[in-house]
């Protein structure tokens, strides 16, 4: 006797053989996939490992990143202080430290150990380096000046005065100072080294920062930073966006 089958029972029935029989090709094209660096995405989010290594102008053009984004934070401190705002200097203590640990004592030594004898035994760009390892030395005492009035600034007139005048002394010389490195100085990194050493470069300005901050110590600082920004008010960036 013969079995009739109704159609859409059929065709059900039709999908899970072809479906049975395609999955091993399906498994098998993903599994190549994978292997080809196409689930790449997954990968980095399975293990936290990033798809390429961060190079050494990459890793120093992003702390600068952290660098303007404290340059904001005085600037916000520089406009309450001179309004007589309600204001806990504090902030600007906090601020600060992360420019004398992050930025002078371990931006810079990065550059000043790895980067710029580089330049000098290559005789290239000798004037521009002698140039910012002098604003290097100049932002370590400016920095040291912000710390010492910061705490005296609430109650003291002329201590909040000479306070706005360093933060803005800081920023003076910082903006173009990073703004130069951007884009004179660390492009030309790979002309002045050879691969070996720019490798190396790499792999010791992630060791010094693990040691410094410990893992993930620029996310760290980062986060730092953004805290600071919420504090004073300026953590909505539409805000700078003109009307």
């Amino acid at each position: 006797m013969e079995v009739i089958v109704p159609d859409k029972r059929r065709r059900l029935l039709l999908g899970t053989a072809l479906a049975t029989v395609a999955a091993p090709a399906i498994l098998t094209r993903r599994a190549l996939a994978d292997e080809r660096g196409i689930g790449e995405t997954l990968k980095k989010a399975v293990t936290g490992k990033k798809d390429e290594d961060v190079t050494p102008p990459e890793d120093l053009m992003r702390e600068h990143g952290v660098l303007d984004r404290v340059l904001l934070l005085y600037e916000a401190g520089m406009r309450k202080l001179s309004s007589n705002a309600d204001f806990d200097p504090a902030l600007i203590t906090q601020s600060a430290e992360i420019i004398r640990d992050f930025i002078n004592n371990y931006h810079e030594k990065s550059e000043e150990q790895h980067v710029f004898p580089r330049f000098k035994k290559a005789g290239k760009m000798t004037d521009l380096v002698d140039v910012l390892l002098r604003q290097h030395e100049a932002g370590r005492k400016v920095t040291e000046t912000i710390l010492l009035l910061a705490p005296r600034s609430r109650t003291d007139a002329d201590d909040r005065k000479q306070l706005v005048g360093s933060m803005q002394s800081f920023i003076t010389m910082y903006r173009p100072h990073a703004a130069r490195e951007d884009t004179d100085l660390f492009p030309k990194l790979k002309d002045v080294v050879s691969p070996s050493e720019y490798d190396a470069m790499a792999e010791e300005f992630e060791k010094k920062e693990h040691e410094m901050f410990g893992e993930d110590g620029f996310e760290k600082m980062a986060a730092r930073v953004a805290r600071l920004e919420q504090q004073m008010g300026i953590d909505d960036l539409n805000q700078f966006t003109p009307r």
